[in-house]
C-alpha cells in the first residue's frame, strides 16, 4: 500500500481532480495550505493574512493505493498539474504499514474505495 501527498497549485485542484475521477479514482484529502521554500512561483505576489511568513497557497491532496497504482496515479497528476515553472507542486510516495477501516475492522488493501 502507499500514500501519495501531493502539494500543488490551488487553481489546479478542480482540473487535477476531475481527471483522476476519469481514471477511476475518486478518494482522495484535500487539505488547504501554505507554504515557503524554493517551490514558490517567483511571479507571483506573496504573503498570507493568515500566516504572514508563508509565501505561497497551496492545496496538499493525499490518495492512499494499491502499490501497482501508486505510479500511474502519480503520472496523471504530474502531466495534468506540469506548467514547466517553479511551483508547479511535488509529489511524494511512501509505504502505509497498515490500513484499517473504522467502521468495521477491515485492514490492509481492501479498505481502499477507489
Amino acid at each position: 500500500m502507499k500514500l501519495l501527498k501531493v502539494l500543488i497549485r490551488p487553481i489546479l485542484l478542480e482540473e487535477i481532480s476531475k481527471e483522476l475521477r476519469h481514471h477511476g479514482v475518486d478518494c482522495m484529502m484535500v487539505f488547504k495550505g501554505e507554504g515557503t521554500g524554493k517551490y514558490i512561483d517567483p511571479t507571483k505576489e506573496h504573503g498570507s493574512l493568515d500566516f504572514p511568513a508563508m509565501h505561497a497557497e497551496l492545496v496538499k491532496i493525499e490518495i492512499a493505493a494499491h502499490d501497482k497504482d501508486a505510479s500511474r496515479i502519480a503520472d496523471i497528476i504530474q502531466k495534468k498539474a506540469s506548467t514547466g515553472t517553479e511551483g508547479d507542486g511535488i509529489i511524494f510516495i511512501s509505504s502505509i504499514d497498515e490500513a484499517i477501516r473504522i467502521k468495521d475492522g477491515t485492514r490492509g488493501p481492501g479498505v481502499f474505495f477507489y
